[in-house]
């Protein structure tokens, strides 16, 4: 015949075995012992109606009889949740009548036009009919075809050799309603692969047998052994032809659809969404009671705090604003914290709804609530244009306390470039929250007023910003320079024009007026990064030498580890040396106790992370400034993971010393910032004027000031995806930090030493679930990971002497890791099949080597120190 799709012939029956299989497991797991399920049933096809005017146009029925639901793979009696069940009770009654109630497909050209069934059927059974539909549509020559079938309308490329059809559909160009979530930064994300291919082999212009697999696979892009596969196959086969009905007559289509069946309608052949209830889930509040002792906020360096966080958002994202109310206006308040990281980091409707509620900026004394509230909004996984709006008209209204004011619109500015990241720049509410901060930058009067909006731009980091940083940076004095200037180095280097490098030489050469050493600094720091020409190096290199004392220290060592860190710069500064070299002794062989250094932590297959710790001092000995930066990054993409500066200044007076040049008045000052996760957080001060030193210092018991603590949801990810087989897969990844920063400084006078402490206690548990679900059995695997780690950084500095001995330590502690993997099958009455496996390890602790010198200094310092081991002061 002429026909370019498959033929049936008249008065016959098709008689055929179908399977649909899940299986479950990890990604390079050979299917054996997968979790799993399989469907099987006879299917029958017949030809009713044929169109006159085109034989290529046909109706065909389908019928599902004899179904079976058994394990995928051999289980012993006593695992197998199927055992002495009947698929009715398996399956229920109605939906097993509904599922072998037939369905008609019209054909035309072997695609299908038109999918005909019963209209209040169940959407599981429907998507079921659906996926053994979508595997009659296939066409007889080779060639690429948008089509519809159940995953959607996808790009579906054919194959054909002899009897032989091979059709592969691009599921990642299937248009199909889409639900879910992924993490902000891709480094915390999950990645996913998807493959669909089918075979048919054809005999007498029909189908013989078919074979479709679709594959899945998730993995955590921080560890990709980590992860998990869904693997969907179908099998029909065919068994015997034998004597059948004959045609019903008729011109059209819809006449004979009418005579067969007056209740068929034609629906649509792509999945239609379904949703299992949840029949026993507990409500908010008994879940909440079973986790709450985790939660305490000194367990929060604990995995299991990470892990409770996390599974109370699972709850929270299905509750609802009362439920959430009721636990916060009842709980005790060492508790509220956490319950508002939780709420925060849920973003649903109802949860932004409820902590709005719940906080009243009004009343000072929940300030410590409302910054929790602030920061986890700051760390959003996936933020929605309504918090940004919520939080302006916040930032617009009555606040109590000035420094949650401050954090509010710093948190703004994170906002903006998590929304601006994914292509939300052009949103009303990012214009509107822009707008004000840009606006009222320029209109501040008050340094406090000016530091917290330059605090905000660098979060936000919009291109727009920069020629007002560049103004700050360069026309400012202290702390406001600083921070214009720190702003501008977060910058990726490829928005930093020549306006804004030529600005950096002149801060950094002190072209127009003189600039303290930190601002000095950070603008070298952002020439030597952004691809710098040979006369910058040139320049800088020449400068060596005749700065002040410990910076030409410093920025030697700077120097030193971009060459031994093998930075992008690294061969410019090569080649620059090389033609330099007759100036070369004298210029580098400055003393001092300044440094500069980078190593790194881990070096993975898939994630590496990098420290760099640089230290400057005044001229007499006193720390002006130690930054120690942690950053994370794999083949594509970086994550500034943490950021701890302690600053300070104009603190000479104490030891009755000489300020360096161009300090002569800075007030005397100290204090922390940091950033965690890309996120500039709100500074904290430890002292403010030459008055409030003298009595932190006579009162001091070198407490550490806490500056973070809570906890954290950094990857989060979840999506559904449609199986073609017909029922509805997921895949769910949650990643939480439980984490506590501290940082303190001591002084000692009787000794002339000082000691600056930042201790980082964090704990992760990351949890998986990748399921499939289809309604009367659920079949999936639960990963998870866990692991409590601490790093402890001390610069102790001994300024008795000339050069002062400085001695920096960075430790991390013994770590245990544990993982896990448990497969499960379960029915909805509650009979589960699960299988476990895990596995615990202690990470050993180690010290990371700082440079040469540092080493050899620690052992006078030590060597010293035993003399003098009495208290402080």
């Amino acid at each position: 015949g002429h026909t370019t799709g498959p033929s049936l012939s008249n008065d016959r029956i098709y008689k055929f075995a179908y399977t649909a299989e899940v299986y479950v497991d990890q990604v390079k797991a050979s299917l054996q012992k997968s979790a799993g399920y399989r469907i099987s049933s006879g299917v029958d096809v017949n030809l009713l109606w044929r169109n006159p005017d085109n034989d290529d146009d046909q109706l065909i029925k389908v019928t599902v009889r004899d179904v079976q639901v058994e394990n995928v793979n051999e289980r012993p009696a006593a695992k197998n949740i199927f055992k002495g069940k009947s698929t009715e009770k398996i399956i229920g009654k109605e939906y097993l009548e509904a599922l072998q109630r037939p369905v008609v497909l019209e054909l035309a050209r072997g695609k299908v036009q038109n999918f005909y069934s019963y209209q209040n059927e169940p959407g599981f059974t429907q998507n079921l009919k659906r996926g053994l539909a979508s595997l009659f549509q296939l066409q007889l020559h080779s060639g690429t075809a948008r089509e519809v079938d159940i995953s959607g309308k996808c790009n579906t490329t054919y194959q054909v050799r002899q009897d032989q059809v091979t059709k592969i559909k691009a599921l990642d160009s299937c248009e199909i309603e889409k639900t879910g979530f992924t993490s902000h930064n891709q480094i915390l994300d999950v990645s996913t692969k998807a493959t669909s291919a089918t075979i048919y082999v054809l005999e007498d212009s029909f189908i013989k047998s078919v074979k479709a697999e679709e594959n899945y696979v998730f993995f955590l892009n921080s560890r990709r052994k980590t992860g998990a596969k869904i693997v969907s196959k179908q099998r029909l086969e065919l068994k015997s032809v034998q004597a059948g009905p004959g045609l019903i007559a008729g011109k059209h289509v819809a006449g004979v659809i009418k005579t067969l069946d007056s209740n068929y309608v034609s629906m649509p052949l792509v999945a239609e969404p379904v949703k299992s209830e949840c029949k026993k889930c507990p409500p908010l509040s008994e879940h909440w009671q079973s986790i709450k002792e985790h939660m305490h906020p000194e367990k929060l360096s604990k995995a299991e705090a990470a892990r409770s966080f996390l599974s109370f958002i699972q709850n929270i994202r299905k509750a609802t604003k009362e439920e959430m109310l009721q636990i916060v206006r009842t709980e005790k308040k060492e508790l509220l914290p956490q319950i508002v990281d939780a709420i925060t980091s849920a973003q649903t409707p109802a949860s932004l709804e409820a902590i709005l509620e719940f906080l009243d900026f009004k009343d000072a004394s929940t300030s410590v609530l409302q910054e929790r509230f602030l920061y986890a909004c700051g760390f959003a996984s996936h933020p929605s244009e309504v918090l940004l709006k919520s939080l302006t008209s916040k930032f617009k209204g009555d606040i109590a306390n000035e420094e949650i004011r401050e954090t509010l619109v710093i948190v703004m500015g994170a906002l903006i470039r998590k929304l601006c990241d994914k292509q939300g720049c052009k949103l009303p509410a990012v214009v509107e929250a822009k707008k004000l901060i840009l606006g009222r930058l320029e209109k501040a009067k008050k340094d406090d007023n000016v530091r917290m909006y330059l605090l905000a731009l660098k979060n936000a980091l919009i291109p727009e910003a920069i020629p007002l940083l560049l103004k700050y940076a360069e026309s400012e004095e202290g702390h406001i320079s600083n921070i214009a200037a720190t702003a501008l180095q977060r910058y990726d280097p490829s928005f930093l024009t020549n306006e804004v490098k030529k600005t950096m030489n002149r801060i950094y050469h002190q072209n127009r007026k003189v600039h303290e050493k930190t601002v000095r600094t950070t603008a070298a720091a952002i020439i030597l990064n952004s691809n710098p020409s040979y006369m910058e190096v040139k320049n800088i290199l020449l400068s060596i030498g005749e700065l002040p004392p410990e910076m030409n220290k410093y920025m030697l060592s700077i120097i030193q580890d971009i060459l031994q860190f093998e930075m992008p710069s690294s061969k410019t500064v090569r080649q620059v040396l090389k033609d330099m070299r007759a100036h070369n002794y004298e210029r580098f062989s400055k003393p001092g106790s300044s440094s500069a250094y980078s190593g790194y932590i881990t070096r993975g297959p898939d994630v590496s992370s990098t420290y760099s710790l640089d230290i400057l001092y005044s001229g007499s000995g006193i720390l002006r400034r130690s930054n120690l930066n942690i950053h994370i990054f794999d083949r594509n993409a970086q994550l500034h993971a943490s950021q701890v500066v302690i600053e300070a200044q104009g603190l000479e007076s104490i030891i009755a010393a000489t300020p360096d040049e161009g300090e002569e008045n800075l007030d005397s000052f100290a204090g922390m910032s940091a950033i965690l996760f890309d996120v500039q957080l709100r500074p904290v001060t430890f002292f403010q004027g030459y008055g409030d030193l003298m009595s932190k210092m006579l009162s001091a018991t070198g407490d550490p000031i806490n500056v973070v603590k809570g906890l954290l949801l950094l990857t989060d990810y979840s999506q559904e995806f449609q199986l073609q087989s017909g029922p509805r897969a997921s895949a769910d990844f949650q990643g939480g930090l439980a984490i506590d920063i501290s940082g303190g400084m001591e002084f000692s006078l009787w000794y002339r030493e000082s000691k600056t402490n930042v201790k980082n206690r964090v704990a992760m548990f990351i949890a998986g679930n990748t399921e499939v679900d289809s309604f009367f059995v659920k079949t999936g695997m639960e990963t998870t990971l866990e692991v409590e780690t601490t790093l402890d950084f001390i610069s102790t500095v001994q300024f008795s002497q000339y050069p002062f001995l400085v001695c920096m330590q960075m430790d991390r502690v013994e770590s245990p890791f544990r993982h896990s993997v448990t497969k499960y099958e379960s029915l909805p009455s509650g009979r589960r099949y699960t299988a476990r496996r895990g596995k615990a390890e202690l990470l050993a602790g180690c010290e990371y080597p700082l440079h040469q010198e540092n080493s050899d200094m620690c052992r006078k310092v030590f060597s010293t120190a035993s003399d003098s081991s009495s208290s402080w002061f």
